[in-house]
């Protein structure tokens, strides 16, 4: 499987459920936005400032090669255990067509590493 290492670094915030999208977010090359009952979480580029109520910034983010098939098994579960057993925390975001997987900045290479020992190529 191939990975490709993102060139920009993220942030994750956490808005109020009933919080308007920013306008802003949609002229973005790279977000994700989920809504629930509870939040409303945005990730993108650390360069472009929210009014969120939290936020973590500084994260790199690693995507699997795609565009894969729905049915295919266990992506997430082998890049989430290789990196947990090098004490690397994640943050995921699957879409139609393939995978992320942020990690903290300070810790890329240290996930790159993990990564390539395990098997996992990078492009």
């Amino acid at each position: 499987m191939k990975l490709e290492l993102l060139d920009d670094t993220f942030t994750i915030h956490r808005l109020s459920p009933s919080a308007k999208i920013p306008d802003e977010i949609f002229g973005e090359a790279f977000f994700s936005i989920v809504k629930t009952d509870e939040e409303l979480s945005i990730v993108c580029r650390n360069s472009l400032t929210l009014n969120s109520e939290r936020c973590h910034q500084g994260w790199s983010c690693i995507k699997v090669s795609g565009p894969l098939e729905l049915n295919t098994v266990g992506i997430l579960a082998k890049l989430s255990k290789v990196l947990a057993d090098a004490h690397i925390s994640i943050f995921s975001i699957s879409t139609y067509d393939t995978d992320y997987v942020l990690v903290k900045a300070d810790k890329a290479t240290d996930a790159l590493s993990a990564l390539n020992d395990a098997g996992f190529r990078f492009i």
